[in-house]
């Protein structure tokens, strides 16, 4: 039954809970995605937080010339910090003091990185945050990863001591921490997850990462080159319809079934969610500020988005 979202009291519970969770959802670039964008205005709305990306081999002058235009386009860049691509000390403060200073970023984004080996003093993003770099230059937001359903670069109890020091080192910054996760595909292990986490003490607000929208095949590449765990076989079971595999696929279904545990369950961790624009920025934006809008239809899975 198509449902008019146009004021509170039409609102459903339901699908209030939706519009809850996307409402100021994060978005994500790298500096050379942002260079075949003419113009970001025509495509995210004021004040999104954007996160910059720092691949292996990036050049942090770009990430710094990105932040900036950001800034100057009305948005709030979250570069991140990738340690082992920290050369050395010097280069950490220069790249920090530049983003605080040129783009007035105060919202980052601590991770190790995807690096095998560390190209200088850092292997991890505690070593990062245990320098205090971040307070010295007025940092007030600091992300740091989660992995819903592990790592291939490290093990289950490496990251669960990790988030254990995060939590600890979250009482002691003047900064207000919070997870950005990978992406999953289905909401039952990041639910899991998240149990897990609160079970074991975390306090740490979470951002779940939403696949945005993309093709079934796209969506499948990116898992496999990313590690992403179990919930890849819930793709891999419509890619036997050849007519899927080419198809756009949304994530409301994720979404739905994400905003209903978080609506329902008082211990619930997660306060939004983070998009990968897995298949151009551009749609997957447009889609997520229609379902924030409340523009959009139930049905008997998900919902269906009208941009």
């Amino acid at each position: 039954m198509h449902q008019v979202l146009s004021s509170q009291s039409d609102v459903s519970l339901e699908a209030r809970s939706i519009i809850d969770l996307m409402s100021g959802f994060t978005v994500e670039t790298t500096p050379a995605s942002a260079a075949k964008v003419a113009d970001f205005r025509t495509m995210l709305r004021p004040g999104t937080t954007v996160y910059i990306t720092f691949l292996p081999g990036s050049d942090y002058n770009d990430t710094v010339a990105t932040a900036k235009r950001l800034r100057d386009e009305g948005f709030e860049p979250a570069p991140h910090f990738a340690a082992r691509s920290i050369e050395s000390v010097a280069m950490f403060e220069d790249y920090l003091a530049r983003v605080a200073g040129e783009a007035g970023v105060d919202h980052v984004l601590a991770i190790a990185g995807a690096l095998d080996k560390p190209l200088g003093p850092y292997s991890d993003s505690t070593q990062l945050l245990d320098t205090g770099l971040f307070d010295k230059h007025g940092i007030r937001q600091i992300g740091v990863a989660g992995h819903p359903e592990g790592s291939p670069d490290m093990s289950d109890k490496a990251i669960a001591d990790a988030l254990a020091w995060k939590n600890a080192y979250a009482g002691k910054t003047d900064a207000a921490m919070h997870i950005v996760t990978q992406f999953a595909f289905e909401a039952a292990p990041v639910i899991a997850w998240d149990k897990t986490l609160r079970a074991a003490g975390n306090n740490l607000p979470i951002r779940v990462g939403i696949p945005g929208l993309a093709k079934l095949q796209t969506l499948i590449k990116y898992a496999v080159a990313c590690g992403v765990g179990n919930s890849i076989n819930f793709l891999k079971k419509q890619a036997g319809n050849v007519t899927r595999l080419v198809s756009q696929q949304e994530p409301d279904q994720l979404v739905r079934d994400l905003a209903h545990y978080s609506a329902t369950d008082p211990d619930c961790g997660i306060e939004g969610v983070h998009m990968y624009p897995l298949g151009g920025l551009q749609k997957s934006a447009q889609w997520s500020f229609a379902v924030a809008d409340g523009a959009f239809e139930l049905n008997r899975k998900g919902f269906k988005a009208n941009p």
